[in-house]
Parts: C-alpha cells; structure tokens; sequence
C-alpha cells in the first residue's frame, strides 16, 4: 500500500501536471471503484483543480465549488499518467482522469478491488485523527504513542494514532530505532521513545527524497513497498544489512511484519503463528536455534 513517502511523490508529480487545469471528464471501467452518490461523480466534471494534498494515505484534489475528490489507493491501486483521452486498460483499468495535458489513470492489480474514489463536500469522514509523523513534536509524537497500550507495530500504523504511516515504512522505522514491534507502548522509556521519534522521522525523510530522485521529475511508476534498498521489510530469511542476522517475520492476515532478532529483540524470535501451528513444540526460542534448524540463504 503506498504510504506518506509515495503518496507524497503522488501528490507533488499531479500538482506539477494537473494544478489549475480543468477535470474535463472521469470515466470510470468499473462501478464499484465509486462509493458515493451525492454529490455524483459526474459534478466533478468541468471543475477546476484548485489543489493537491495527501490525507492520511488518501491523495485529494480540491476542486472549484466547494468539491473534493478523494482517492484510496488501499494495497494494489496505483496511478499511470498517460496522453490525453488514452484508453482504459482492460483487466487492471478502473478509471481516467481526463485533463488538457493528459490522461491520469487509476489501476488495481489485484482480484479485489478495494481502491476507492469519493466525490464530497467535506473531508470530515476521511479525518482519522492521527497527527502527522513529520509535523509534530517529540512531546505530540509521545503523547499520541502512549495514548493506548498497543505495540509499537500496531500504534506506528494505526491512522487514529499516526498518518500515512504503513506496513512497510512501520518496519524499517522499528529497524531504524532498534525496537522490538512487539514492544508494548506504555513500557517504552523515555530515550527509546524519542529513539523511536527521531527513527520515524529519519526513515520518512529519506525515502520521501528517495522516491523523489528516483523519478527524476517523471511521473512515480514504480511505486511498490517492496524495495531492495529497505532494510528488513520483505526481506524475510536475507541478512540484516547492519548485523548480517537472517530477518524474521510474523505473518498475520495479508499482513506480516519483519525485524531483525539481534538487533531488535535481543536475540530472541517472536512467535510466528503459522510456523508455530507446524513446528509445535519445536518452535526455536533463539536465533542460534534457528540458524541450526534454519541455514541462513547464501548471499
């Protein structure tokens, strides 16, 4: 799912193309990407864009008479910026974006669609309460951190808490800041929460001008959350870029989180349910116990 990095990069390659320019027209491939009805999809239509902002994970165009359009890309929706009135492409198209200068394409590479578009007068319903990562102070960032005894995974992704940050961005953070992600919040000191506060900041930055310079002004292309340059996010079984240790995960739903044991969780493996449920008692409490029952992959 692209989080504050990409979706900022988003928001910054559409302003330079789109900002000032009339929406001549949207056409839309599949029906479902559009949950809401009043205002319809259609008022957006001829209006002017009067803006570009990043909202969470969501990417809004504020447009002429009081109108938003608020786009969820949720985990496979990714945009294509193509020549004007281009067509839809068939499996994977969900909507155009016409404009004078060009075609902005929404895509979905996955069999549920979960992408959104919503036409609205407020932005109310989107606000989810949680303070920007890069805006606010180590007191805010504190506050916010403790205010629910949750696990620095969970509270680092959760949008009441923080915005725009992920699964993927969540991980490197942890990584960063040398923090177990099953640490609870309310356990952490003082020195490890401003760690954890410079870490979030740190990697944020970095990779927003990462992205920045890899699309060299052209617009993002390759936005994926799985990048060989990421420490330990997808990086399952390579070596820990720091202290060479195989990384680690926890899988859960669609999700999983990945960390290195020696240099987040002194050593010791968090519990993987699925690998659980097969090994049993067998599960390896260490990582030299794993490294036994596991050889790491060669490099």
């Amino acid at each position: 799912m692209p989080e504050l990095p990409d979706v900022t990069v988003y928001v910054e390659a559409l302003q330079a193309r789109v900002q000032g320019q009339k929406l001549l027209g949207i056409r839309v491939a599949s029906p479902f990407v559009v949950r809401t009805f009043d205002p319809p999809l259609s008022a957006a239509a001829g209006k002017k864009v009067l803006g570009l902002r990043r909202l969470g994970k969501r990417i809004v165009f504020e447009l002429e008479d009081g109108l938003f359009l608020v786009i969820h890309l949720m985990i496979a929706g990714r945009f294509k910026w193509v020549e004007s009135k281009a067509r839809i492409p068939g499996k994977l198209g969900l909507a155009a974006f016409d404009f004078e200068s060009g075609t902005l394409l929404l895509t979905e590479a996955a069999t549920k669609k979960r992408a959104s578009i919503h036409v609205t007068r407020s932005l109310d319903e989107f606000q989810r309460g949680g303070i920007e990562p890069l805006q606010c102070t180590l007191a805010e960032f504190d506050k916010a951190l403790r205010s629910e005894n949750h696990t620095l995974k969970r509270a680092l992704t959760d949008p009441r808490l923080f915005s725009g940050i992920g699964n993927a961005y969540s991980d490197e953070i942890l990584h960063r800041a040398k923090l177990s992600p099953a640490m609870l919040t309310q356990k952490l000191s003082g020195s490890e929460a401003q760690r954890l506060f410079e870490a979030t900041r740190a990697v944020l930055i970095e990779w927003t001008d990462r992205l920045r310079e890899d699309s060299h002004g052209k617009f993002p292309e390759k936005v994926t959350a799985f990048r060989p340059e990421m420490a330990v996010h997808g990086k399952y079984r390579q070596p820990c870029p720091v202290c060479g240790t195989s990384v680690q995960r926890i899988a859960y739903a669609d999700n999983e989180t990945n960390y290195c044991p020696r240099c987040q969780t002194g050593g010791k493996l968090l519990s993987d349910r699925s690998l659980a449920r097969l090994l049993h008692d067998d599960w390896p409490k260490t990582i030299e116990e794993l490294e036994e029952r596991f050889p790491k992959r060669n490099s």
